[in-house]
């Protein structure tokens, strides 16, 4: 992620002793992504080395953060590979660096696939499915910070910003979401704790094997199908076009309905849900581009990729089999 916040070696080694996880060995700013600062840290303790990520929270405050943190150490324990948040000796898992709110996680192994192949899609698409289930009895509720309500007060915001034609697709398309969001089928759709954001970028594999899902700060309760729609509009199409790729899709899709299947208003709503988490993306994209903050590593990522991703979802309607 960006580093808006500067942190020294010795005030990330104060940090990891209170959470006994050894001696700083190593400490290096992490590039890209935009809301958060981060660094991996290394340590060493008894001989052996251990690698971890150390965040601060530049937007999400104390009072939010309970939900995320909490959400992961859930899941963890669930036996989904996901990052677990360090607790100090009073059990804590949220701390404060630097006058901010802060967690530690142990680093996941492996590498993000950026180039996926049907198999990588698969692995994602029943994680995903197991991750949704796993998270149906977690205690918490937060709402997904990015969701209808943010769009709607976000997308007046960045109107100055568009073409009159880019303004027509965008306002277009939030009025379908709005109505979407009344309907019948929508309020039908399952719930629970959502990722919200898992893009190729959010897993790790060794080889073909998923070894885990990370970055949960824009997670929140949802529909379990947007976030699946928000998987295939980044794993499941072409980067350069926004062009779906059928394959993929189709391998993520039935390695999750392997585990969980949609149920009917899902399988209805699925086309609109992927024109969700396009509308979803392009809005924060651009308001990222067009309203940037400072940061020592900030590399914003250009919105029309996701106005691509919406003409596309928007012409070419996914259709399922049935």
């Amino acid at each position: 992620m960006a580093v808006f916040t500067e942190v020294s070696p010795a005030e990330a080694a104060g940090l990891l002793d209170q959470l006994d996880l050894g001696v700083l060995t190593d400490i290096k700013g992490c590039a890209g992504g935009i809301e958060n600062t981060n660094y991996f840290v290394t340590t060493e303790r008894d001989g052996v080395t251990h690698e971890h990520v150390l965040t601060l929270f530049e937007r999400l405050t104390a009072e939010q953060l309970p939900f995320y943190l909490h959400l992961m150490k859930h899941l963890a324990d669930k036996g989904i590979p996901v990052p677990d948040p360090a607790a100090d000796a009073q059990g804590s898992i949220l701390h404060t660096l630097k006058g901010k709110p802060a967690a530690v996680v142990n680093k996941l192994a492996g590498k993000s696939q950026l180039a996926p192949q049907p198999v990588h899609c698969a692995a994602v698409g029943g994680m995903l499915a197991r991750m949704h289930l796993a998270g149906v009895d977690y205690g918490r509720h937060q709402p997904n910070l990015r969701g209808l309500p943010w769009w709607n007060d976000t997308v007046p915001v960045v109107l100055p910003h568009l073409t009159p034609e880019q303004a027509s697709l965008i306002q277009t398309e939030l009025a379908l979401q709005n109505r979407v969001a009344a309907s019948a089928a929508f309020a039908a759709l399952p719930r629970g704790p959502v990722h919200a954001d898992l893009f190729r970028d959010n897993v790790m594999f060794e080889g073909e094997r998923l070894t885990g899902f990370f970055d949960f700060y824009f997670a929140g309760c949802d529909t379990f199908v947007f976030d699946l729609a928000v998987c295939l509009n980044d794993w499941a199409i072409d980067l350069p076009t926004g062009i779906h790729h059928a394959e993929r899709a189709n391998a993520m899709l039935q390695a999750y309905e392997a585990v969980r299947p949609l149920t009917p208003p899902e399988r209805e709503l699925l086309p609109d849900m992927l024109r969700a988490g396009a509308l979803r993306f392009w809005t924060s994209r651009l308001w990222d581009w067009h309203l940037p903050r400072d940061a020592a590593m900030l590399k914003p990522h250009d919105p029309t990729h996701f106005e691509r991703v919406l003409r596309q979802r928007s012409t070419q309607p996914l259709v399922l089999a049935t």
